[in-house]
């Protein structure tokens, strides 16, 4: 009996964790193959694939994103292979099995909940008595009737095989991201949220988990994102595990859902002190800040707590975070969702996403759809639409404001021109991402694609008609972020005023004469200093000075390094003027840069003009250098 076991990612570089435990449970007694494709793939490609591997039995994992696609491959299957069976699994199967074995025809089984026993057991029977009544944690049909067995017991995690070590996966680890889990549950019961209705916590023993790390980067793993519900909950075993991966991460990304408010001091200390930048990256369920919202919807949080841990996680430099809220729960308004983003906003997130309540089915809050009114999509992804509080026009403007944030401030795009608009010219920062949506629609933007500089001309264009407060300063800005979004000097800018040809030469033969004899006198100061701290000179990140080396750097912090250490960077270079032709970028602005990028009001002498350099190509990262000087004595 031949046995696919497949799933629709929602992208290639997504791999399916559910397939893999099941082929690592079943594949030593029964011939199992894995297919795993993607939503975007024509019906007909997947199809004609499974149809040409000539299965038994197919089983497909379902989740909220697949579902649907997945039908219409199961339907169009159905018919080239009458005889196939087809089994579903998966958490959006799972909950209300009934109405999917009524809806979809063509299956034949559904496993619900863990499934690698269930799966297991199943594959016996349809290979040998078919007592079906015999294998409790599935559904099927007995002629017309369907037929739903009693759950099973959940599995002692730690009898499971391992489903990261198929030798057909080594290939592509380096590719795509791994989903690894190191424990099933959630001790929270959040009404919105499938793992409210697994009672309880299981782990797998931490020295096979950190065996198999320890095998997935050996062989080139580059990304391991950790599905556990809250990975911090058990704080030993969390701490155990930072550590681990600290001593062994060898340049391996982790991702974690962490609960912030329950972090200890003392893992927060230990991870701002031992953690190497970039390898570690936080995913934060904030959800609402509106105490009576939670409350209704059994979500136990404490705000005070989660800004400690965000901000401390912030100051330390050492890890990216991404906090997420929900728009559309119980009692959180259009005014009172306004609240929430401000607030979770000011926490300076890496990124932030908004979602919308999405109406799981064996939710809680699913069945209490009535009580809140709740109007939601029919199939999936069950998107909240309206409820007593907040209307479907609402819901629409909140949509407008998702999108320019995804375009905008999670792609990083102009960091410095969007914390100085959210600061200075707009009086938070959803009514700017709020009135830029609106417009945005307004000029029908979402229906055509764009580019870098598209984006930019767009906000160009938005923040024209509206009355500003200092545009000349939320141009330069944009010139600034402008030029740091590309990785070699751009061939094209999209403004209009620029340096004249005399200016541009006598600046950069100024620039020159500046490389060249702070080249020369750096090398004197390197050769009167000990052995070990001219390797710490001459080491030195680009534009980063000797003052601010041991720490992370404040946004203007930053730029002062660049302006003090910029040079020592480039000692021993001495660029030339023609090499500066090649490097450089310049532009005059009417402002003193490094005022614009501090957190107060400007004064009379923030307005005096300075010039702009930007260098690409100067660092191992190839990432732009800039610093400005002040034109008067340029």
């Amino acid at each position: 009996m031949k046995v696919i076991l497949s799933t629709l990612n929602a992208k290639f570089i997504h791999t399916s964790l559910a397939i893999r435990l099941l082929k690592a449970y079943s594949g030593n007694d029964f011939d199992i193959e894995l297919a795993e494709y993607t939503i975007k793939d024509p019906t007909m490609n997947i199809v004609s694939d499974l149809f040409q591997r000539r299965p038994d039995v197919i089983g497909f994992s379902c989740y909220i994103w697949n579902i649907e696609e997945t039908i219409r491959v199961i339907d169009v299957l159905k018919k080239v292979m009458p005889e196939t069976t087809i089994v579903l699994g998966g958490p959006e199967v799972s909950y209300d099995t009934q109405y999917w074995m009524e809806r979809v025809k063509s299956v034949d089984f559904i496993v619900m909940g863990d499934g690698e026993e269930t799966f297991h057991h199943l594959l016996q029977e349809l290979s040998g008595d078919r007592k079906f009544h015999y294998v409790f944690g599935t559904a099927y049909r007995k002629g017309d009737e369907v037929i739903i067995n009693p759950g099973r017991p959940k599995s002692d995690l730690n009898t499971l095989p391992s489903p990261h070590r198929f030798p057909e996966d080594i290939p592509n680890l380096s590719r795509r991201i791994v989903y690894f889990e190191t424990s099933r549950g959630c001790p929270f019961s959040c009404q919105f949220c499938l793992s409210s209705i697994e009672v309880g916590v299981r782990y797998y023993d931490i020295e096979r988990v950190k065996s198999d790390i320890l095998y997935l980067i050996d062989n080139g793993a580059k990304i391991i994102k950790f599905l556990d519900r809250t990975f911090n909950i058990n704080r030993s075993y969390a701490m155990e595990m930072f550590e681990f991966l600290i001593e062994n991460h060898r340049g391996c990304v982790f991702q974690f859902e962490i609960t912030a408010d329950i972090m200890r001091p003392e893992v927060l200390d230990y991870l701002a002190e031992n953690a190497p930048p970039g390898i570690f990256r936080f995913e934060i369920g904030v959800q609402s800040t509106n105490d009576p919202t939670n409350e209704l919807v059994k979500r136990r949080q404490n705000f005070t707590k989660l800004t400690r841990t965000v901000t401390k996680v912030k100051e330390s430099g050492k890890i990216a975070q991404h906090l997420d809220l929900i728009a559309g729960l119980p009692q959180e308004d259009y005014a009172t969702f306004r609240k929430t983003f401000n607030d979770v906003f000011a926490l300076g997130p890496e990124e932030l996403q908004l979602g919308f309540l999405k109406m799981l089915r064996g939710t809680g809050l699913r069945n209490d759809a009535a009580k809140y009114n709740y109007v939601y999509m029919e199939h999936a992804p069950y998107e909240m639409l309206s409820n007593d509080v907040l209307s479907f026009a609402d819901v629409v403007r909140l949509k407008r404001l998702e999108d320019v944030l995804e375009k905008y401030w999670n792609a990083h795009r102009m960091d410095h021109t969007l914390n100085y608009l959210m600061r200075v010219e707009f009086d938070s920062p959803f009514d700017f991402f709020q009135e830029f949506g609106d417009y945005w629609e307004e000029q029908g933007w979402q229906r055509i694609g764009h580019q870098l500089e598209d984006l930019f001309l767009r906000l160009h264009e938005f923040l024209g008609q509206r009355k500003l407060k200092t545009p000349e300063v939320v141009l330069g800005l944009m010139k600034l972020d402008y030029f740091l979004g590309h990785k070699y000097k751009p061939r094209k800018i999209w403004w209009e005023d620029r340096i004249g040809k005399d200016s541009r030469g006598r600046y950069l033969s100024m620039l020159a004469e500046k490389f060249a004899w702070q080249s020369k006198d750096l090398s004197g100061e390197l050769a009167e200093r000990p052995e070990g701290k001219q390797e710490q000179l001459a080491g030195r990140p680009g534009g980063q000075s000797e003052q601010f080396a041991q720490r992370p750097l404040s946004q203007p912090e930053q730029l002062v390094a660049q302006q003090e250490g910029l040079l020592f960077h480039l000692a021993g270079r001495n660029l030339s003027e023609r090499e500066l032709q090649k490097f450089a970028v310049l532009e005059e602005l009417p402002f003193r840069l490094e005022h614009a990028l501090q957190n107060k009001e400007l004064s009379a002498e923030s307005m005096e003009p300075s010039l702009l350099v930007v260098l690409y190509q100067q660092t191992v990262d190839e990432k732009p250098l800039y610093f400005s000087l002040p034109l008067a004595r340029a």
